[in-house]
């Protein structure tokens, strides 16, 4: 085969900035919808989300937290992260780690958060 005929690798255009200002909206939305069942507050709000990467391929990376190591759900949480932002268009594949330093404060948590919990 000469080099006329050899078949390139596509790649992916790089996300525009709307797109990538888009999925960041949907992905909070969506991160908003799951709470730790002891926590009448999204995970979002508590601080226990502590990375979201996404592709150019639509590709989400999350390192998230628990309030305490010994949380009941630990090992449910990051499947329903997971379940949650599989459901946002165009995601391709998800991938949820569950981190543990640095440790998980209250000084996490949004005013949203403080408010519903009664900690001002």
């Amino acid at each position: 085969m000469d080099d006329a005929t050899a078949i390139e690798p596509t790649q992916t255009p790089p996300l525009s900035q709307a797109e990538l200002d888009a999925i960041t909206d949907q992905l909070i939305e969506k991160l908003k919808t799951v709470y730790d069942p002891e926590i009448p507050v999204d995970i979002y709000e508590l601080g226990l989300i502590y990375k979201v990467d996404v592709s150019d391929d639509k590709d989400v990376a999350i390192d998230m937290t628990l309030t305490a190591p010994g949380c009941p759900v630990a090992g449910e949480m990051p499947g329903w992260v997971e379940d949650a932002v599989r459901e946002i268009p165009g995601v391709r594949n998800v991938k949820v780690d569950l981190v543990f330093d640095p440790p998980w404060d209250p000084s996490r948590m949004s005013d949203e958060a403080k408010l519903a919990l009664n900690m001002f």
